[in-house]
């Protein structure tokens, strides 16, 4: 069967489709539908920190299916509740309650509702590069005007200032500002990291001003950079942390940690359906296990710190810069990243861009020293024939 042509009879055609069917994977490699391999340096952005078909997580949800499925949050449930304390032991000591729901972007989405109603201010301040999600909330916090132009007029009240640049956000916080929201190290932007004094500044600011501050750790969290949340790396803690991606082990999760300066949470102000179900909580409870079991953050930042020295000393005239923190690293090419990404794939290893410019890598964390040295010899190969 042709399951290309059997998907494109009913997809919308709003994905920018790869000519590639993956039908299997196992730890940091898949499969597509002919057999050929692949080192998986995308983690499905970066999702799958644990790598594919990870045994604890399979077994749990397994099980859980056969258990009880979904279960609204207007009950108390077994599974959510482990999952939630579970979750708390690794959060910053200033995040008191938890809520759940279903991705990433519900939590930007969740985020902002609760800076809005706690502070009774509407404004929101993000950065240049920034990229939140999709939903209308969400995609009014995104910077990049290919998604944000054909869905105008968004959500009132956002503004948008350089990464970086204190200085910037200082101009554009006012006594209106209900939020200043970014990401520790942007990803879809470029891969660039903040600096400890631009994040500790972006502290001292919110809390000058009498806002808030939202830390975006949906593709950062959960280990990616070496350590459980970026945030780590400049002692740095918000008042809501919005997370993702990592945490569910595959399965559709999303979080929100809420710290002691959010007010006025009383019952029917947000909710969601699917948010909390024992399915995703199961899986939940198995990676978040896995992960302390392994060490995840130590070992993305022993292998990230690997990886970038090997980039580092790749000799191609294409290379700008290599930067980023653990498994989240970008190569930025003085060219557009795409034929290189096209090419890497036909060597059998796949990455994603971040812009026009950068080629992501992203692998899981369980990747081993012998397929990064099989990554760098393939990337070495792609951009020094470039």
């Amino acid at each position: 069967m042709d399951f290309q042509e059997l998907e494109q009879q009913h997809t919308p055609g709003i994905y920018p489709k790869r000519d590639l069917t993956i039908v299997r994977g196992k730890d940091a490699t898949v499969w597509d539908d002919q057999g050929h391999s692949y080192i998986d340096c995308t983690s499905n952005q970066g999702v799958n920190t644990l790598g594919y078909s990870n045994e604890a997580v399979a077994k749990a949800v397994a099980e859980q299916a056969a258990t009880l499925i979904n279960c609204s949050e207007i009950f108390y449930n077994d599974k959510r509740a482990q999952f939630m304390d579970l979750l708390y032991s690794i959060l910053p000591q200033t995040m008191q309650r938890i809520f759940l729901c279903s991705s990433g972007t519900e939590a930007i989405e969740a985020s902002l509702k609760f800076a809005r109603l706690s502070t009774g201010r509407t404004d929101v301040v993000a950065t240049v590069r920034a990229f939140h999600g999709r939903t209308m909330g969400a995609l009014s916090a995104t910077y990049d005007p290919k998604y944000r132009e054909p869905f105008k007029p968004l959500v009132p009240g956002f503004s948008h200032v350089p990464y970086n640049n204190l200085e910037a956000m200082k101009e554009a916080v006012t006594e209106e500002t209900a939020a200043i929201l970014v990401e520790p190290v942007q990803g879809e932007g470029g891969v660039h990291p903040g600096t400890p004094e631009y994040l500790q500044g972006l502290r001292e600011l919110a809390n000058e001003r009498g806002a808030l501050l939202i830390f975006d750790e949906v593709q950062t969290g959960f280990g990616r950079t070496g350590k459980w949340f970026a945030l780590e790396h400049s002692g740095v803690t918000p008042d809501l942390l919005a997370m993702g991606k990592a945490i569910g082990g595959g399965v559709p999760t999303g979080a929100v940690g809420i710290g002691a300066s959010i007010k006025n949470l009383a019952p029917g102000v947000h909710g969601t359906t699917f948010g909390g179900n024992p399915l995703s909580c199961a899986a939940g409870i198995a990676s978040l296990s896995e992960m302390k079991r392994l060490n995840i953050p130590q070992m993305a930042a022993e292998k990230g710190a690997y990886l970038k020295e090997r980039l580092e000393e790749i000799n191609a005239p294409t290379i700008r810069e290599v930067r980023g923190l653990g498994l989240m690293l970008g190569v930025e090419l003085k060219t557009k990243s795409a034929p290189y990404l096209r090419a890497l794939q036909a060597e059998g290893v796949l990455a994603i861009p971040a812009g026009m410019n950068v080629l992501r890598l992203l692998p899981p964390a369980i990747i081993t020293r012998e397929q990064i040295d099989t990554v760098i010899e393939k990337v070495t190969k792609v951009l020094q024939a470039g």
